[in-house]
């Protein structure tokens, strides 16, 4: 069955307070990682190497980098057809 994107932002809040200390509370989907929640680049390499743990998606570097928002990382996760 495949995760709602309820689910998937659910997790990806835990992954972003985490890697970069991020309160839950401030990720919302419009949300930019640099300018809104001040996730650095090595915080953002944390967060794809969590990702890729917690739903099994294999994340490139150049996928990373053009990831801009929550919203983003959310339709990534989806597009990779994780599953719970």
């Amino acid at each position: 069955m495949a995760l709602s994107d309820e689910d998937v932002l659910e997790g990806v809040k835990q992954i972003l307070h985490e890697a970069a200390g991020v309160p839950v509370a401030r990720v919302r989907l419009e949300k930019t990682f640099a300018a809104d929640l001040e996730v650095d680049s090595l915080s953002m390499y944390e967060v794809a190497m969590m990702t890729q743990e917690r739903f099994g998606v294999d994340m490139p570097d150049e996928d990373m980098k053009s990831l801009r928002t929550v919203a983003d990382l959310v339709a990534y996760i989806q597009r990779s057809g994780v599953s719970a």
